[in-house]
């Protein structure tokens, strides 16, 4: 992945307008254009492919990453670790397992922005537990939810509210909001455009059509959704079905067909057909679970 090196890169020099002018320039994808870059890449090791895919993709990637203001840290370093993490999803992205880029990237871009805060705060390092991770990242959302939008110290009621809606005590989160409140901007706030036009909007130079389906899983910590989600739609599949889709999609290194064929004592086409019924019947579950749980409509 050398053309890596070419992507424009965030800097206190350059200035946040000119980049995200930048990167304004790359074009979207369609999803037919999309799986063949993605299948160049996996299949070839195409760097230009891939290239492709992660440039398509920094507006994402910076979207994402405006949403971790307010930590005092350079805003350009939190879209550089955003970029890491885009560039990681590029990497072990299979676009045979049905769902979009951006869908998997978010994770990637979110873990890469969250371990880069972690190493960051001194505070955060000195031995938190996993409960006062997530409310150091999902404090300000627990605040906005309600309307706790003052600064200084919280109202006992909305403390006690917060406290309850994320698992943790009231004196941890009122440590925790007197560590990083303040400083938070608005995407509404407006910016300077190319043209000197002075009426955009942060939100403007943000949007990333590719990334609806990320949209449904914003105010949610994604990962664990997804892993529980997965984790129930397997039980609609028997023992055999279960085995087989887990070796061939759901594990990093994938087992032929005909490693899977001498197991079981059929062909390899039985073995490919037992998968591609079990990933059809996955998918019909994972989405009737996601509706039934109100994360799709």
């Amino acid at each position: 992945m050398s053309n890596y090196a070419n992507l424009p890169a965030p800097s206190p020099e350059q200035g946040l307008n000119r980049y995200l002018q930048e990167i304004r320039r790359f074009p979207m994808l369609e999803p037919e254009e999309e799986y063949m870059l993605a299948k160049a890449w996996v299949d070839r090791q195409d760097s230009g492919a891939a290239h492709r895919l992660v440039t398509s993709h920094l507006r994402l990637a910076a979207k994402i990453a405006m949403g971790y203001r307010g930590y005092g840290l350079p805003q350009a370093e939190v879209i550089s670790e955003a970029n890491v993490g885009l560039m990681q999803a590029v990497r072990r992205f299979d676009p045979e397992r049905g769902f979009r880029l951006a869908t998997y990237a978010m994770w990637w871009i979110r873990a890469s922005i969250q371990e880069y805060i972690l190493r960051s705060w001194s505070l955060v390092k000195l031995g938190t537990t996993s409960a006062q991770k997530k409310l150091f990242f999902n404090l300000r959302k627990a605040k906005a939810r309600i309307g706790a939008l003052e600064d200084g110290d919280l109202h006992p009621d909305k403390v006690k509210r917060i406290a309850s809606d994320l698992g943790v005590t009231e004196d941890e989160v009122i440590s925790m909001n007197r560590r990083i409140s303040g400083g938070d901007a608005s995407l509404n706030s407006l910016v300077g455009g190319a043209d000197g036009d002075s009426s955009t909007e942060w939100q403007d130079w943000l949007e990333d059509e590719d990334a609806d389906q990320a949209a449904a899983y914003e105010d949610m910590d994604e990962l664990q959704v997804r892993r529980e989600l997965l984790a129930e739609a397997l039980t609609v599949l028997n023992e055999r079905e279960q085995d087989i889709l887990t070796q061939r999609r759901l594990q990093d290194q994938s087992v032929t067909l005909e490693t899977l064929s001498g197991q079981y004592g059929v062909s390899r086409e039985r073995v490919r057909q037992i998968e591609v019924r079990a990933f059809e019947k996955l998918q019909r579950r994972v989405t009737e679970l996601a509706r039934e749980k109100g994360i799709l409509s």
